[in-house]
């Protein structure tokens, strides 16, 4: 595991991801109203998204070293494979279970995918296929 890899994809991923909210974000407080209100402080936000993100890139990180994770195709393979297999899976029990609207679902499914791609692929940087 490359600490570097890790603090560059959790970067990129933190990057990322809040353009994703920052295009999504009305569209997140028109389905739900936990996202209508004020939002908290980006001093609090910021720190609590990079050490989540950077959990992230840390555990898809250990797993891409244990695995035969190599080149673009299997750094797409690996981040869509996380991808079907936690968030998609949570999300559409919250839809199914709590009634949460599949398009709110759908707006954090995506960010999730960005995510996990983006950050598979930084990770397993310099593996030849």
């Amino acid at each position: 595991m490359s600490p570097l890899r890790v603090v560059a994809a959790a970067g990129s991923a933190f990057v990322a991801s809040s353009a994703w909210y920052a295009a999504f974000g009305s569209r997140l407080a028109r389905l739900d109203e936990a996202y209508a209100g004020p939002a908290p402080s980006p001093a609090v936000v910021a720190p609590v998204e990079v050490v989540r993100t950077g959990v992230l890139a840390t555990g898809v990180s250990l797993l891409a070293d244990r695995l035969p994770v190599r080149g673009p195709r299997g750094a797409l393979a690996l981040g869509a494979g996380l991808w079907v297999t936690f968030p998609v899976v949570l999300l559409t029990g919250s839809v199914f279970h709590e009634k949460v609207p599949w398009q709110q679902a759908a707006i954090h499914a995506g960010d999730w995918l960005l995510k996990l791609v983006l950050v598979s692929a930084v990770v397993t940087v310099r593996r030849p296929a």
